[in-house]
């Protein structure tokens, strides 16, 4: 840290440091936790897909299954996640960037699926979604006939 002039540290200098990370805060939206701020802050996903199947990745770390909800309609996937507000009782946070409430994402697949055999599961904070293709968006095979 600067010294002033006689070897003491320099109060302003450290004002000023702290103002700066404090409007820092502010305008990269993590001062005042919203929507908006929960937008920027989304999970991150992974999507792809094999032959007959989609897959989708979601980094959900801390979350239980049960604060998961997924539903499917076309080929649409609509995942919602809880995140409870656990504060202890008797704390003061001094920062808290942890997202809290309710998130919601539609995420759009190239066709449609089979929603009856939709398969999730939730390990190490990654939330997998296995969506088999609709029989009619699978490729197949067609076979010409020479005349």
């Amino acid at each position: 840290m600067p010294r002033g002039p006689f070897g003491t540290r320099d109060p302003f200098t450290q004002l000023r440091r702290e103002m700066e990370r404090l409007f820092a805060d502010i305008f990269e939206g993590r001062a005042f936790p919203g929507p908006a701020w929960l937008e920027r802050q989304r999970p991150l996903v992974n999507i792809w897909e094999d032959q007959d199947t989609f897959y989708v990745e979601m980094e959900v770390p801390g979350i239980k299954s049960e604060n998961v909800d997924l539903s499917v309609v076309g080929n649409e996937l609509t995942i919602k996640v809880h995140y409870p507000d656990e504060k202890p009782e008797g704390v003061t946070y001094h920062r808290r960037e942890r997202p809290v409430g309710d998130y919601a994402r539609i995420v759009r697949l190239p066709s449609e699926v089979n929603a009856d055999q939709v398969e999730a599961s939730l390990e190490n904070g990654v939330l997998t979604v296995k969506l088999p293709k609709a029989e009619a968006a699978r490729p197949r095979k067609i076979n010409v006939v020479a005349k």
